[in-house]
């Protein structure tokens, strides 16, 4: 029986348009990777300024078993035009630092449009 051989497949890669290590966001293919500094308890839910390599956003929600998290999921759904599946937390669910990767966001706040032009 004769072996097969392999064949090189290329694959497309997305090229973050920043240094991943000192970007607040950075794109794997259309999968917006987004690094996030939460604020819980918040007088409204509002996305903030960079600081860092971090994007500040504030939520209402009181950071009791992870529902600050969710909120803030749900707030940034609408936000970027997604359904609420379509933001995963990679980390941080019970923490102020986390990051979120957000399946081919429909809109893009001005923080984020401002950085890429920049």
């Amino acid at each position: 029986m004769a072996a097969k051989k392999r064949q090189k497949v290329d694959v497309p890669v997305a090229t973050p348009r920043k240094s991943t290590s000192d970007a607040f966001f950075y794109w794997d293919a259309d999968t917006l990777v987004l690094n996030i500094l939460g604020k819980p308890s918040a007088k409204q839910d509002v996305i903030g300024k960079v600081k860092g390599n971090q994007l500040k956003i504030s939520v209402t929600a009181a950071p009791v078993a992870a529902k600050a998290t969710e909120h803030m999921v749900r707030f940034l759904a609408k936000e970027f035009g997604v359904a609420y599946a379509d933001i995963e937390v990679v980390f941080g669910h019970m923490n102020v630092n986390k990051q979120l990767r957000i399946k081919s966001p429909k809109r893009l706040p001005s923080v984020i449009t401002q950085s890429v032009s920049a």
